[in-house]
């Protein structure tokens, strides 16, 4: 006991944690030391079983020697490279790489490190594309009531989660919103993609009628919302989205910054759809959270339309100090010889069903609303506690950690379960019995 009580810091205060309730954190905190497959380890000694990849991100499980492994080697051998005017062998080698696993025709790669800069990257291209083809006032974004693209002010503008932009004025300007295609009274229970909702697509020809789609920079939507509760699309959907898109000239982005590397069974969710949309944002998965990583898929006409002007010159003023960074190459490249050599793409559409099955298991709990299981991803609606929303969300959060060592994400009043490819119908089970156990604690 006394090994992991000193994991245990002395002051909690001058952290401060992001999308934490710092203060009822402080009270009663849930530190995890150490992290291996399925479990994280508790500063008290207790394995608590990870039923959340994370956040959506160890998707090969935790503690891969192969990945901490090139790590470290590339710490030794260059630990950075100037991403400005120079670059380094292996990040010309990862973007072949992730070009080649994603949807054809998205032939180049744009390297950032976290989804919110994917996001923001995505709309800026789509930006210089439509004014270096002389359509610069192309700059209207339409993104989608309860979206999740990140925390830059691109993404918090075309995001639709009510409380991310609350505190920070009017964002950018130019910005409307589809309709949110969750609606309990018609799709409770469904699993997989819904039946009903497919029209509600239709809602964009209605913006476009009202703002000319000579106006429209691109449409930013996640094939599956992930960080609002997982809703998946109804069927058909996103193919109307981008039968309408493409018809205007509208370009079509999608968030796959949960969706990719094989939480839907493919190595991007456009895939499960028959789609490929003109960019794709990504993160998370490809170096299975092991060092902060992301990047921007893109068309090659897009690119194409960018390399242009003096040839001395950068074709495209943006960028980050750290894109390419030799340690993320490094470990990106391991996460995703682990993918192919384990088939863990495959194994998560092999489980689907089974996950599907043991998932729906919790509709027996009164306080259980909904449940919405896709790919390896689950939301699970509880009925909100008379003390307000997220109150009750807030206790089955502290009481799956502290008293059933379940690690579970819980956003408001929706518990969302997304485990790591590499998990086993009994450690499936497992997370069943123990968010069930929770559950049956707060009825």
């Amino acid at each position: 006991m006394a090994e992991h009580l000193k994991n245990e810091p002395s002051d909690l205060a001058a952290y401060w944690m992001p999308f934490t309730a710092n203060r009822a954190f402080q009270r009663r905190p849930r530190m995890v030391v150490s992290a291996k497959g399925m479990h994280y380890t508790t500063s008290d000694g207790r394995q608590v079983i990870d039923a959340t990849s994370g956040l959506y991100c160890v998707n090969a499980g935790h503690g891969r020697e192969e990945i901490a492994a090139a790590i470290k080697e590339a710490a030794y051998r260059l630990d950075y490279a100037p991403a400005f005017q120079f670059g380094h062998p292996q990040a010309f080698e990862l973007a072949n790489r992730l070009t080649a696993l994603a949807p054809a025709g998205l032939d180049h790669v744009f390297f950032s490190n976290s989804g919110s800069e994917a996001v923001d990257t995505a709309m800026k291209i789509a930006l210089a594309y439509h004014r270096q083809r002389g359509e610069g006032q192309r700059t209207r974004f339409i993104g989608r009531e309860r979206g999740y693209h990140g925390v830059g002010f691109g993404g918090l503008s075309v995001g639709g989660v009510p409380a991310n932009r609350r505190d920070f004025g009017t964002l950018l300007p130019g910005i409307d919103h589809l309709r949110c295609t969750y609606d309990r009274e018609h799709q409770s229970f469904s699993i997989g993609e819904p039946e009903w909702g497919r029209e509600l697509a239709d809602e964009l020809e209605q913006l476009v009628a009202l703002h000319g789609a000579s106006n429209i920079a691109a449409v930013v939507v996640e094939p599956i919302a992930g960080s609002t509760g997982c809703l998946p699309p109804p069927k058909g959907y996103l193919e109307r989205l981008r039968e309408i898109t493409k018809r205007h000239g509208i370009l079509l982005i999608f968030d796959e910054v949960i969706t990719a590397f094989g939480r839907t069974g493919y190595g991007f969710a456009s895939e499960r759809y028959g789609l490929t949309p003109d960019i794709i944002a990504f993160a998370k998965g490809v170096t299975n959270g092991a060092v902060p990583f992301a990047g921007t898929l893109v068309s090659g006409d897009i690119h194409a339309a960018l390399m242009t002007g003096p040839e001395h010159a950068p074709e495209f003023f943006h960028g980050y100090t750290y894109s390419g960074h030799p340690l993320a190459t490094a470990a990106a490249m391991a996460t995703l010889d682990i993918y192919r050599d384990e088939a863990l793409f495959e194994r998560a559409s092999t489980l689907e069903e089974v996950f599907a099955d043991v998932m729906m298991e919790m509709q027996s709990m009164p306080i259980v609303l909904d449940i919405r299981p896709i790919g390896l991803m689950c939301g699970i609606d509880i009925e909100p506690s008379a003390r307000g929303p997220g109150v009750r969300g807030y206790e089955l959060l502290q009481r799956a950690f502290h008293d059933h060592d379940l690690y579970v994400r819980v956003i408001n009043d929706t518990m969302i379960v997304a485990p790591s490819l590499i998990a086993t119908i009994d450690e499936l089970t497992d997370i069943r019995d123990r968010a069930l156990g929770a559950l049956k604690s707060l009825s």
